[in-house]
């Protein structure tokens, strides 16, 4: 399954100790190939810079631990115990990805260090890859511990370094904004750091760009600690990390807990712990970052002794987004056996994996999933389905699956059901990152996919639990349904792939047939549309990373599509190989990806700008090929459900253009 090699030096191969005259000490750690270098100084306190092929990139960011003691702070005035360097080099397959193989090679430092008067030591390892650099905390005490708060610094070197970064968006408690609670879902600002409002917390993964240069920090394992969110200060990029929950209260139609108290201190922690990887991504074209293996590299593997066969990827036809709104049948559509017939019959005409049951089939208000509406009879929908090789997920609101988690999962995988779409977390405090951690874990137990909405950023579980198949964290498509509108997901659509997508894949919910051009847009909950065009749409398969990707509209509109609705049926959702061939964010996404049969997907966004992308397909193959395009029609531009669809032979040798619409995309499919 993975074939690892390391190699351990006890050199100073590519590690430099140096002794000042202050007693500082110095290392410097370089990746294989010496394109990125960390150089640490351990003295009054830890600080570490970063260069990029020999211009600095990040300045002196300190890097610190203060325990709950109220005297130790791991990382001031540490004591250099001992160090280690190792050579790694890493090549592995995972299980559901957007290839089928990563390769890794970095060099890596480790420091034992040790607190004044403390008994016990701490860690601090470093890692250099040739696309960026990381670092994390471990400790090896004897007793468990608090942590009060973690110093984690990101200075950049340059004043006027630009930001792309999404702002928490709080949610109003007390008649007051609280940016802990949140659902991690915003668009994205351009600002500078002394521009960017000090009181205001950033969503990682955050950009920065200076120089040409750009940096994604984000934070991959994050198991059992609070996650990491930025705020500016002194022309510094700093952690913010959410207090630990004192007391809470139900809320949201008893869907979920608000904190209305926390304690002084951010976590408990286990003595031996692991502390998240601080992660910076380093590129200096940012289309690279459109195809990143970073976080997947430093995760936590797999347990290779489990049998993972019964994960399987697919698409999902789903319910909640166009509102049960289906018609030209003779029953009365809604959250009823009838409806949800017709979607498995939809579903397994066209091949599609799942159907899903949204907020509404367990009793409302109740928080009880064992409490199912009377319109529903889950038995008799379960047996339905699997007659006709469909899969059936369920939704969950956080608390009524935290309630009885055991019990819920070993109950409805006994019955048949393949997993739980969970909901309503809202939160990245420490102990909701343990509930997300422990739906990952008892969902592989009893075999069951897990797709946690309403949550933060993924850092890495999609390698370490498979099962744990997708992520919302993203600004997805059900934002439409309310939006203001002036409101610009066009935009956010060839943003957000740069940046909330290093950390992971995205419950971004596309697949719309009902389209509109910027003038024609308006928001409504019942017949939802989109923003920009049909090829769009179909695009966005391509360039969303989604294992398990859903289709938002209604089974009716799809069946009067029948070209768009096969391509959105056929597409895979997971990749032998995945390029970037062009980007720039905001403006425009090309991206190709390579079918485990030999198929390549090809696919293209622009904002609302309309444009003319040139593409090399060389890397395909040479010579003539046959090419399915669906390509943005004349009048998109005044239709936007406007699209041709053509099989043409093309000389792969030789560019050819494409032309996208305003708000528009194309989707490119080469046979073998």
């Amino acid at each position: 399954m993975k074939k690892t090699l390391l190699i351990a030096h006890f050199t100073l191969l590519f590690l430099v100790a140096v002794a000042t005259p202050q007693k500082n000490k110095l290392f410097t750690l370089a990746d294989p190939k010496g394109i990125n270098t960390i150089t640490v100084v351990v003295g009054q306190d830890i600080t570490y810079t970063v260069e990029h092929k020999g211009t600095l990139v990040l300045a002196p960011s300190r890097i610190a631990l203060e325990l709950g003691d109220g005297n130790t702070v791991l990382g001031k005035d540490a004591r250099v115990v001992s160090h280690y360097t190792k050579e790694a080099k890493e090549d592995f397959k995972p299980y559901i990805y957007k290839r089928a193989e990563v390769h890794a090679s970095y060099n890596e430092l480790g420091l034992k260090l040790k607190a004044p008067n403390a008994k016990d030591t701490y860690s601090i390892i470093w890692r250099a890859y040739d696309d960026g650099v990381a670092y994390r905390i471990t400790t090896n005490f004897k007793q468990d511990y608090i942590v009060r708060n973690e110093v984690a610094e990101f200075v950049p070197a340059k004043t006027d370094a630009q930001m792309v970064v999404a702002p928490v968006n709080g949610r109003t408690i007390n008649g007051e904004e609280n940016q802990w609670h949140s659902n991690f879902q915003n668009t994205y600002k351009h600002s500078t750091i002394g521009q960017w409002p000090k009181d205001r917390q950033i969503m990682l993964p955050a950009l920065l760009q200076e120089g040409g240069v750009s940096l994604c920090i984000t934070e991959v394992d994050l198991f059992n600690y609070p996650g990491m969110r930025l705020q500016t200060a002194d022309g510094k990029l700093h952690g913010v990390f959410a207090a630990y929950p004192k007391e809470t209260k139900v809320t949201t139609r008893g869907l979920k807990k608000e904190v209305h108290a926390r304690e002084d201190y951010i976590a408990r922690v286990a003595g031996k712990t692991e502390l998240p990887w601080r992660a910076i991504q380093i590129v200096d074209d940012e289309k690279e970052l459109l195809a990143s293996d970073f976080v997947m590299k430093l995760a936590k593997s797999w347990d290779t002794t489990q049998d993972w066969s019964w994960v399987k990827p697919g698409k999902v036809a789903w319910d909640w987004w166009n509102d049960w709104n289906i018609y030209g049948v003779d029953f009365r559509a809604g959250i009823n056996n009838d409806t949800y017939k017709y979607y498995i019959d939809f579903a397994s005409e066209q091949g599609i994996e799942y159907v899903i049951l949204d907020e509404g089939w367990a009793v409302p208000g109740e928080a009880d999933l064992f409490k199912i509406v009377p319109e529903i009879n889950l038995e008799e929908l379960i047996s339905y389905a699997t007659e006709r090789n469909v899969g059936l997920i369920l939704w969950a609101g956080y608390r009524a699956f935290d309630q009885d988690m055991e019990r819920v999962c070993a109950h409805y995988s006994k019955m048949g059901i393949k997993g739980f779409k969970v909901d309503f977390m809202d939160r990245d405090d420490q102990v909701m990152v343990d509930f997300n951690t422990r739906c990952a874990e008892m969902g592989a137990k009893y075999k069951l996919l897990i797709d946690l909405h309403g949550m933060y950023k993924p850092t890495g579980q999609q390698r370490t639990w498979p099962n744990n198949i997708n992520f919302e964290g993203v600004y997805g498509l059900e934002e439409v349904k309310w939006v203001e509108p002036d409101f610009d997901m066009v935009t956010y659509d060839v943003t957000y792939p740069f940046i909330r997508q290093v950390a992971g894949p995205a419950d971004y919910t596309q697949g719309a047939m009902r389209n509109a051009t910027k003038e024609n847009y308006f928001s409504t909950n019942s017949e939802p549309m989109s923003q920009g065009t049909r090829c769009r749409q179909l695009a966005e398969y391509i360039i969303f990373d989604a294992p398990l990707s859903m289709l938002c509209d209604n089974p009716s509109n799809y069946l009067r599509e029948a070209e768009c609705t096969h391509f959105i049926a056929t597409v895979p959702t997971v990749w032998d190989d995945t390029r970037a061939i062009s980007g720039k964010i905001g403006e425009h996404i090309v991206m190709a990806r390579k079918a485990k049969d030999g198929t390549w997907y090809v696919g293209g966004l622009t904002n609302w700008d309309p444009r003319e992308v040139t593409l090399d397909l060389s890397f395909i193959g040479s010579g003539n090929k046959q090419i399915e395009l669906f390509c943005d029609g004349v009048n998109a531009d005044r239709a936007a459900r406007d699209y041709k669809h053509t099989t043409i032979k093309a000389n792969l040798d030789q560019p050819f253009n494409v032309n996208m619409a305003s708000g528009g995309g194309f989707v490119i499919k080469v046979t073998p």
